[in-house]
């Protein structure tokens, strides 16, 4: 198998990752859209300006919202399409290597690993493959579209914006990394239950390694909710930190007349518009790296026969006493 997760994801669904790159660019070409037509909304409605034009300007700003969300809607009908094909694909490599195998004796341990691929390892790393790279392109697009808009529209408050964002980065993978260290130790203890359960013929736990397993999962499972939600708790209380700022500073600046109540309006939108990516991003890299992880250990699953990817690192490449029908990508 290749080497990278994302050479993974190249081989077995380049042609069809340009297809969602394309479509995130639509997206993200009408994206800015809403927020600057809020804008205008809320200037004219103050300003006193003729209800006609506004009226055109919320209709404008349906159209816009309907035409984003059935885009959007394509996009992630698509990426789920490629994803669970993945996982079908890898799940039934597993399948397929016990077919080619014939006869021939397989140890405990093996069919522990097998049986651990299709419950539980596949989905994860099959599943990351819609969305590896179109939503780093649209998530990441957002943000950098937004960012140089509320720029324009007032850089001091823009800084606030920034202010949200910048600390985030810096413990966010920090944490990430304790979370996937408990990933890796997790999957190990679901193996080790698995080959168990193979090696015993039965779910008998005679000398109590698998009780001693299941604990030390519930354990493991329960420091990375830690870990996770207490990310969620400090990401929170930025953005709402954020948002008094907004409020704080938007304020200051119209009653002292340098800048539109549209303009403070149009940031509070902004700020739930970058909040949206910007956790969209954070929940793709931890996919990101939960899937590295499993990734690694499904690919050294391959280099010690568990699996079945034949010379070009490919399930079902037309071994014999391998089935080819059906697994290629179809439209």
């Amino acid at each position: 198998m290749p080497n990278s997760l994302l050479r993974f994801v190249w081989r077995v669904s380049g042609w069809h990752q340009l297809a969602l790159i394309l479509i995130s660019g639509l997206v993200l070409a009408i994206d800015i859209v809403p927020i600057e037509l809020q804008r205008r909304i809320v200037n004219d409605t103050v300003g006193g300006g003729a209800f006609q034009p506004i009226l055109a300007l919320v209709a404008a700003y349906l159209a816009v919202i309907v035409t984003e969300g059935l885009l959007k809607l394509a996009l992630n009908m698509y990426r789920n399409w490629i994803g669970e094909f993945s996982v079908r694909w890898l799940r039934e490599a597993v399948f397929a290597a016990a077919r080619c195998r014939g006869d021939e004796p397989i140890s405990p341990e093996t069919e522990g690993i097998q049986l651990s691929i299709v419950l539980d390892e596949a989905e994860p790393v099959g599943g990351f493959v819609g969305e590896s790279i179109s939503e780093t392109v649209l998530q990441a697009g957002v943000l950098v579209i937004v960012a140089v808009y509320l720029l324009y529209l007032q850089p001091v408050m823009a800084l606030v914006i920034a202010g949200v964002f910048i600390p985030q980065m810096m413990f966010f993978p920090l944490m990430q990394e304790r979370i996937n260290r408990r990933i890796a130790s997790r999957i190990m203890l679901f193996r080790a239950i698995s080959t168990g359960i193979v090696d015993a013929g039965s779910a008998r736990d005679t000398d109590g390694s698998q009780y001693r397993n299941i604990m030390s999962i519930y354990r493991t499972n329960m420091s990375i909710y830690w870990l996770k939600y207490t990310m969620n708790l400090l990401m929170n209380l930025m953005a709402h930190g954020g948002i008094a700022a907004i409020l704080a500073l938007g304020g200051y600046l119209v009653v002292t007349g340098q800048t539109e109540m549209g303009t403070v309006v149009a940031f509070l939108a902004a700020l739930a518009k970058v909040n949206d990516p910007w956790g969209e991003l954070v929940t793709w890299y931890r996919d990101l790296r939960a899937a590295q992880v499993k990734y690694a250990l499904v690919r050294d699953a391959a280099a010690a026969g568990a699996i079945d990817v034949g010379r070009d690192g490919l399930p079902f490449p037309g071994r014999s006493g391998a089935a080819t029908d059906g697994y290629r990508w179809t439209t």
